[in-house]
């Protein structure tokens, strides 16, 4: 629900004011090195169309609050649904279990009036039946693209989200956050074979842009598309052998085999295999990846990170050389450097830490055409689906879920269950071209870590990595 001050979600007169929750957390925090109060209020709904008929339609509110001090290496944590004086007094008692701090509280974050989208909710824009009535358009478009589209699965999910932080030095900065997504997946199914194909999209804006039609068509097409060539998949080949990355989408191998491994927290406790390598070659010249969190409407952005920090672009690896980690205050602290505004939680039911916003490659000069003319032979990754990384290591395992042979600089045939393995650390120094194409995906990226999820973006141009470990079926 949106209100003329989002703010009164989160503060009443007869539980807590904004003057009470200052108080408060300097009271509780005063022998912190750090810390915050997590003031939050969210909404959000989530509908399923699926067999024809509306399967789900969820809608739901929570409001609470988290409170965090830090004490050197150690951090007290408490939460509670309850947006109260009393509960975050109870909550403070908590933190009397850390050591008192040794040194200066820590400075607060910088000030910012930056705002990378709107204030207002996308929940309340649009009728419950228009909602439900764009599912129904999509069902029936989809199966009218083709007699062999045999289900249809179509999902629309949107939250809104007030936030403020308030620390014990007098800082107070509040975000107001939008999310929308819209999702379609198709099984198409012919002479006994049934394959699936899916596209989504969205951001941090209303869902003006998800009722286009030209937008929701798109989607339409490229679920049933990706189907229909995985119909006509064969098995895919295993062993080493060139990879072909397509632009956008393919950014989350990035992001899971090299992103979590330069984020402070693993670099910090020396468990990443980036770490202590600040000033090194860990990847091919040419490849410069950087995280940003400022893009406007994207949906791994953020006006402030949940630790109040504001946003920033920061340049991770530049023409294959680490240059740095993300970081949040408390690991930023420790290894004697700045926050970068990566500071996230997935509620106020958390505690934050270093997370990736919207993690790139930036583009090269290389032409795309080109590029693909130059192999004799490999695959072509042109879309993915779950992944996972081992931090030590740095080793992944990736699912394709549209792929194709490659022979003799032409795309042949699509291929079914194919796995891309390897390690972050040597996969970027085997990048062999870089494409001048480089795009961000479509805003459907979910991360995962320590047990939360949050909201990401990833991009690339295309790329050609000149050797991977296939595992396929063949």
């Amino acid at each position: 629900m949106t209100t003329a001050d989002p703010r009164s979600l989160l503060y009443r007169d007869d539980q807590l004011t904004p003057d009470d929750a200052l108080a408060l957390t300097a009271e509780t925090l005063s022998q912190c090195d750090d810390g915050e109060l997590y003031l939050q209020h969210s909404a959000s709904e989530a509908f399923t169309f699926d067999d024809g008929r509306l399967k789900t339609a969820d809608y739901s509110r929570d409001g609470g609050f988290g409170l965090r001090g830090v004490s050197g290496e150690m951090t007290g944590f408490a939460h509670a649904n309850d947006i109260s004086a009393a509960a975050i007094r109870r909550a403070g008692e908590t933190l009397q279990l850390l050591d008192p701090a040794k040194q200066v509280m820590s400075a607060p974050p910088g000030r910012s009036n930056r705002r990378l989208y709107t204030d207002a909710s996308p929940l309340d824009a649009v009728p419950f039946a228009k909602k439900v009535a764009l599912l129904e358009s999509i069902d029936a478009a989809a199966r009218a693209r083709d007699p062999k589209v045999a289900q249809v699965t179509a999902s629309l999910a949107a939250s809104w989200s007030v936030v403020e932080i308030v620390r014990a030095d007098g800082f107070r900065a509040t975000d107001i956050r939008p999310l929308v997504r819209l999702n379609v997946s198709i099984v198409a199914e012919a002479n006994g074979r049934r394959e699936r194909g899916s596209y989504g999209f969205g951001g941090r804006y209303l869902y003006d842009k998800l009722f286009e039609e030209s937008e929701w068509s798109h989607a339409v097409d490229e679920a049933v598309r990706q189907a229909m060539v995985n119909l006509d998949s064969v098995d895919a080949p295993a062993g080493e052998m060139p990879v072909l990355l397509g632009p956008g989408w393919p950014g989350v191998l990035l992001h899971e085999a090299v992103g979590h491994g330069l984020e402070g927290d693993f670099n910090r406790k020396g468990t990443s295999a980036f770490s202590g390598r600040i000033g090194e070659r860990v990847a091919a010249p040419g490849v410069t990846v950087v995280d940003d969190g400022t893009l406007a409407n994207r949906r791994g952005s953020l006006s402030l990170d949940d630790e109040g920090t504001p946003t920033e672009e920061t340049v991770l690896i530049e023409d294959g050389i680490l240059k740095g980690y993300m970081q949040d205050r408390l690991n930023a602290r420790l290894m004697g450097v700045k926050p970068t505004g990566n500071g996230r939680r997935e509620s106020y039911q958390h505690a934050p830490m270093p997370r990736m916003t919207n993690t790139f490659m930036r583009a090269g000069n290389d032409d795309p055409e080109e590029i693909l003319k130059g192999m004799k032979s490999g695959i072509f990754a042109k879309s993915f689906g779950g992944g996972q990384v081992d931090i030590v290591s740095g080793r992944f395992t990736f699912s394709c879920t549209e792929a194709y042979l490659v022979e003799n600089g032409k795309l042949g045939a699509p291929i079914k269950g194919a796995t891309l393995i390897g390690d972050g650390p040597s996969v970027l120094t085997k990048v062999e071209a870089i494409g001048n194409d480089m795009a961000l995906d479509e805003g459907i990226g979910i991360c995962g870590k320590g047990g939360q999820s949050v909201p990401a973006g990833v991009g690339q141009p295309t790329l050609l990595v000149g050797e991977l470990t296939v595992g396929g079926t063949a």
